[in-house]
């Protein structure tokens, strides 16, 4: 429903154990971490920008959904020691054979582009490893064929992991984090698409899901039916992103995390109102037919502006 191609070079990673740290560019917010958290089998730890911790309620909120604050200059000089915290607890999810995700640019951009690595992946691998943790760094790159458009089409690819003895740590802490970030940032260059906003010619040679026409005859009917069932919910979703304002780099996760919680709640009343109008037991069949129809239409919708 949320993806409607999610492409992955190396599927056998999902079922790795710790220690782990999925070093990963940043380009559509919370949604990065969903759909890479979701893949795991086992719990992905996530570091998140430490403003959203602020207050107390959302703070235990966010820290239940297994994300970890990390602050940055921008936020406050003054909250940087929290960051000492953050990975003395990071390291103890290592010493468990956990698996931590961190988004190593440091800041989310919605954009095809590869941006200059900050240090708080070195510093943490590096600190994981002089405390005897045998862990592993997974380079990674995350690709969205939009960032505007509802269904993604995306394509996670991972790259060949670092560990210990790819780096020399007798030089010094400040030439072991160059030496870190000049080969993550090898590793991962080629993991992540170099591609200009407007060339939309480009995005759709690598992007487009093909449809074939047996499965588009298939799917017509089912899909316009989903595109009228959903419409409510979709002028809904608009109006509340509207409020929020479209000019965001967050815009794209915060719309599927209005439709993930609103969409079980919305096909709750439809079924009510069937149950009502029509009787006997023709209500369960919408749990089925409207997903179905509305996983249709977004097999068949456009896929660029």
């Amino acid at each position: 429903m949320y993806c409607r191609q999610l492409r992955v070079n190396n599927a056998a990673i999902f079922k790795a154990n710790g220690p782990l740290l999925i070093a990963c560019n940043h380009p559509n917010s919370f949604l990065d971490a969903i759909i890479i958290s979701s893949l795991f089998k086992r719990p992905v730890y996530s570091l998140a920008r430490g403003d959203a911790f602020k207050n107390k309620w959302t703070g235990k909120f966010l820290r239940s959904l297994n994300m970890l604050p990390v602050f940055r200059t921008s936020e406050g000089v003054e909250n940087m020691e929290h960051n000492y915290t953050t990975f003395d607890t990071c390291k103890e999810i290592f010493k468990k054979n956990g698996i931590v995700l961190i988004f190593s640019e440091g800041r989310c951009i919605n954009e095809w582009h590869f941006r200059p690595l900050k240090k708080g992946t070195a510093r943490l691998a590096i600190s994981s490893w002089k405390d005897g943790i045998a862990l592993t760094v997974l380079p990674t790159g995350i690709n969205y064929q939009s960032f505007s458009v509802f269904g993604k089409n995306v394509h996670l690819k991972f790259g060949n992991p670092i560990t210990q003895k790819d780096i020399e740590l007798s030089e010094g802490f400040g030439k072991s984090l160059l030496s870190f970030n000049q080969l993550l940032q090898e590793k991962m260059q080629p993991l992540i698409y170099e591609i200009e906003k407007k060339d939309i010619a480009t995005q759709q040679k690598i992007f487009e899901v093909k449809v074939s026409p047996q499965k588009k005859a298939l799917l017509k009917i089912p899909s316009m039916l989903g595109y009228l069932l959903h419409l409510p919910l979709n002028i809904f979703t608009k109006k509340m992103m509207h409020l929020y304002g479209r000019q965001n780099d967050h815009y794209d996760s915060i719309v599927v995390g209005i439709v993930f919680l609103s969409y079980p709640l919305y096909l709750i009343l439809l079924a009510l109102t069937c149950f009502f109008i029509v009787g006997g037991y023709w209500w369960i069949l919408l749990f089925f037919v409207l997903p179905f129809c509305g996983w249709s239409n977004l097999i068949l919708k456009k896929q660029f502006a």
